[in-house]
């Protein structure tokens, strides 16, 4: 064998460079790198063997494109929202091993949901997910005329036409949480709203729905909040000043804006659970931490992200669909989770 060539600094391996290295033709090398027949076993572990050492990986974009695929899931998602972040992981999980790759591109405040899909449609993404989108559902109904849509954890009408959806019982969520609340024997429960944010009215309904069903009417509230930890930090301040006394319990639109409720409540002396229980919503990492340990309605995220992926992937390759037809949506039931932010009320209350 002639001595092995080395790759030059900064520049990516190449078919020829692993031929050089494992002293055979390009040709040859081809077929091991595509797993068919050809090569001889010593040949191929020789091959593979020599694209270990000098770190060649193959360019499946570029083999993607000259088949006239792409093979890419595109994936919008909300960077202020933790939650998204898990999703887009359970997605990865699903997509890689049914031989699609994932590309993302967040909203931000300073990055509108248009911008996000045409960059996706502009990298020849073959099916959009798009997790909460808040786009019209004309809109949306608009791509789903272009190529398969599937909308990850908002409820849509009739109207969006051949969208596939995909979400939690947003309502039946809050309704566990208020049920949970009232078990421990709280009377007095407030809920920080999400605004319009995909799942907001839903969680709303649900909420005034169990209080309703517990005879606590005169006792509900709704405050505005929002996303984030200022929202949650914002609606704790207005409960503080709450005449005369706050709630005995709170119920978050999601695990950020929760955790603004626990820091501010915290911050002002008010122990949480022993002064005021507070439950969040998503169970994300962060509900997760040791030091928050938030009660939360948790979703189920691998089977939500699987699901979508693999109604993406029918409608793409023409399978026939065991789920509901396009146009139709699957729910999934969500479940509360108990941890250390919810206890009976104070014995004051």
């Amino acid at each position: 064998m002639s001595p092995t060539p080395e790759v030059p600094d900064g520049k990516r391996p190449t078919l020829a460079d692993v031929a050089a290295r494992a002293n055979v033709s390009t040709a040859l090398v081809s077929i091991v790198i595509r797993g068919t027949k050809g090569a001889s076993a010593a040949t191929r572990e020789r091959v593979l063997q020599a694209a270990k050492d000098i770190g060649y990986r193959p360019d499946t974009r570029a083999r993607l494109l000259r088949s006239h695929r792409s093979r890419l899931l595109g994936v919008q998602f909300d960077l202020q929202h933790a939650f998204h972040t898990d999703l887009v992981e359970g997605i990865y999980a699903a997509a890689e091993p049914a031989g699609y790759q994932v590309a993302l591109s967040a909203v931000a405040p300073s990055r509108s949901e248009q911008h996000a899909v045409d960059t996706l449609l502009a990298d020849r993404c073959e099916a959009l997910i798009l997790l909460g989108p808040q786009a019209p559902a004309a809109r949306l109904a608009e791509l789903a005329a272009q190529l398969p849509v599937v909308s990850l954890a908002r409820r849509l009408r009739p109207s969006a036409g051949n969208v596939e959806v995909v979400r939690t019982a947003d309502d039946e969520g809050a309704r566990q949480a208020v049920d949970h609340l009232v078990a421990l024997g709280h009377r007095d429960i407030a809920h920080v709203d999400g605004g319009r944010a995909p799942g907001a009215a839903d969680r709303r309904r649900g909420y005034r729905t169990a209080m309703n069903r517990h005879g606590l009417a005169a006792h509900a509230r709704v405050l505005p909040g929002g996303l984030t930890e200022d929202d949650g930090a914002a609606a704790a301040r207005a409960l503080l000043a709450t005449r005369p006394r706050p709630p005995t319990a709170v119920l978050a639109f999601n695990d950020r804006c929760a955790t603004g409720l626990l820091d501010t409540f915290l911050r002002a002396g008010v122990p949480v659970p022993a002064g005021i229980s507070v439950i969040g919503f998503d169970d994300s990492r962060l509900a997760r931490l040791a030091h928050i340990d938030l009660t939360t309605v948790g979703q189920d995220i691998p089977r939500m992200a699987g699901l979508a992926v693999g109604r993406a992937i029918a409608r793409l390759e023409g399978e026939p669909a065991d789920e509901p037809a396009p146009g139709t949506e699957t729910v999934i039931a969500p479940h509360l989770i108990t941890r250390g932010t919810t206890a009976p009320p104070p014995a004051t209350a």
